[in-house]
């Protein structure tokens, strides 16, 4: 909020100074180091340097004219350029008082809101998710809540695969050894049986491998009976995902799979072909690239047999998204595996339409190791289903609150758990850099220390029982009592004037770990503030103050763990 107005002071100063100088480049920014002050800017070096100016010279020449005394101490210079701002005790307090009245909650919407639409989760028809689909729906979540409390207008599609050739194995196993009893009982598993078991003899019968392909065929040719198991496949698969994102409290926009563009394949590659961006390669239709890409295999568009290739379908879904919705960017949620597809799609998409004004951005992500180091599975090497992983972390969280707080109701401790332990499992995926591998470790993910989501909630839950015990005794938190005498309460009410640059930092580059350390540091600093400043023991005027400043960190606590996609809870 404050280094809002700093900034926009200084980019005005900065404008009569120097008038040619980019004024996007002037930034003001919180101090790593508080013992220089609150805010900074360093963008007068680099000015400076572009000019072949003294840096420190231009500085003063800046600071000369700039006036922010309504919100700063007199502005510092500091080595050979740096802008140092210490805002004035009273400025915060204003600031906390609009908040608390309702006006802000230390951030502002996009004054030129943007249409995003983001891809993410895209599990694949008639297998359950797994532990592999945690990170793009959990991280996919969390930017479209980011982008649209910051006012952006966000469109959600899970692209799930929903074509291919995994389609005829299963309509062979479907055809000869259906149980539709467990088709009824848990859909996802009967469907998994069916293609592992066609799986299994696809590669030593040729009996198999030719009824495979001769069902493929049929549903990509349209055959009735074929088209209507696809469909029951899909609607069934589509409930099943459907249990697993209302667990998750998530929701898409559309569903559009890879089948809807289907349609339009063979005219994608046909215009390739006639722009001169595909050739055809060995009875392939393919796309070439320079050699400065350092790409050396070209990316198939059409397969020597006809068949499209994801390339294809990906450039389909692209037309599709820019006619319908006309975004100015669209986001991809995958794996770092999916890089080199993505840069090539972008590749081919720029050179097919040059003039086409959207930012294309894949957003990916690294693995899921298990304790020892290596890809997280079951004991048997396979994937961990995802509903199981919920499962049990509802259950390890359900024991640590009913050894905690035995008194709670069964029903209180199952929603606590609930909360918990899904809380849990988001925040250990979105706190490590998304590109880095992280280790799964269930002891660490619910400890009461250190930076978890326990730990956050029951900061939370703490400043909540404050709230109470004051309803009790009849105390009220007044906002015109609001005063920061204390270091401690001083610290605590600067650090939530940067709820906001924190949330937009998380939303320009797509990292939540930005957002997590954010209120992990907020957490600490209440606990700090709690510790030196008696609240409920205080004066009365002093108490009024302190549970004033107690409601806005609850207040910015939730809203932070809501756009993590982390419910709360009043009690642990």
């Amino acid at each position: 909020m404050l280094e809002k107005l700093i900034q926009s002071r200084l980019q005005d100063r900065v404008r009569i100074t120097v008038p040619d100088a980019n004024l996007a480049t002037v930034l003001v920014r919180p101090c790593p180091d508080l013992k220089f002050g609150d805010y900074q800017s360093n963008a007068l070096m680099a000015i400076a340097k572009e000019r072949k100016r003294n840096p420190r010279q231009l500085a003063e020449e800046v600071v000369a004219g700039l006036d922010v005394s309504e919100w700063c101490e007199p502005i510092e210079i500091a080595g050979a350029g740096f802008l140092n701002f210490r805002v004035k005790t009273n400025a915060v307090t204003d600031v906390l008082k609009s908040a608390y009245r309702g006006e802000h909650l230390f951030f502002e919407r996009s004054a030129t809101p943007r249409t995003v639409i983001v891809d993410f989760s895209s599990p694949n028809v008639a297998k359950p998710m797994h532990v592999g689909h945690i990170r793009s729906t959990i991280l996919g979540d969390s930017l479209v809540r980011a982008l649209r409390l910051l006012g952006h207008h966000v469109v959600t599609d899970n692209h799930i695969g929903d074509w291919g050739t995994q389609f005829g194995k299963l309509l062979v196993g479907w055809k000869k050894d259906l149980d539709r009893t467990n088709l009824e009982r848990d859909p996802l598993a009967e469907m998994g049986r069916l293609y592992k078991q066609v799986n299994a003899s696809f590669e030593t019968d040729e009996e198999i491998k030719t009824q495979a392909r001769q069902e493929l065929v049929s549903l990509q040719s349209g055959d009735e009976e074929n088209l209507k198991i696809w469909r029951e496949m899909i609607d069934l698969s589509l409930q099943e995902f459907g249990k697993v994102y209302l667990r998750l409290g998530i929701r898409f926009d559309h569903v559009l799979g890879e089948s809807f563009y289907n349609p339009q394949l063979k005219a994608v590659a046909k215009n390739l072909v006639d722009v001169g961006i595909a050739q055809e390669s060995e009875g392939a239709t393919v796309v070439f690239f320079d050699e400065s890409t350092g790409w050396k295999d070209p990316a198939i568009i059409l397969k020597s047999d006809g068949g499209a290739n994801y390339t294809t379908t990906d450039l389909a879904t692209l037309e599709y998204r820019l006619k319908t919705w006309q975004p100015s960017e669209i986001v991809y949620v995958t794996d770092a595996r999916q890089q080199l597809h993505f840069q090539q799609l972008f590749d081919i998409y720029r050179r097919w339409h040059p003039s086409a004004d959207v930012s294309l951005s894949h957003i990916w992500f690294g693995m899921i190791l298990g304790p020892d180091g290596t890809p997280f599975k079951t004991r048997t090497g396979e994937n961990i289903e995802l509903n199981a992983l919920l499962n049990e972390a509802e259950e390890r969280a359900l024991a640590s609150v009913t050894e905690k707080n035995p008194d709670l109701s069964e029903k209180e401790r199952l929603e606590i758990a609930r909360v918990v332990g899904i809380g849990a499992v988001k925040y250990s995926d979105l706190l490590p850099n998304r590109q880095s591998d992280y280790r799964f470790d269930w002891d660490k993910m619910l400890a009461l220390t250190g930076n978890t989501a326990v730990y956050l909630l029951y900061a939370y839950t703490r400043i909540r029982s404050v709230g109470r015990k004051a309803a009790e005794v009849g105390a009220t938190a007044s906002v015109e009592a609001l005063q920061l005498t204390l270091p401690s309460e001083l610290t605590l009410a600067k650090h939530l004037l940067r709820f906001g640059l924190s949330v937009e930092a998380m939303a320009s580059e797509y990292r939540p770990n930005y957002l997590c350390n954010y209120l992990f540091e907020l957490a600490g600093l209440f606990s700090q503030f709690y510790e030196n400043c008696p609240v409920l023991k205080a004066e009365a005027q002093e108490r009024a103050s302190r549970l004033a400043l107690c409601e806005l960190a609850g207040r910015v606590l939730k809203q932070g763990l809501e756009i993590l996609g982390i419910e709360t809870t009043e009690r642990m």
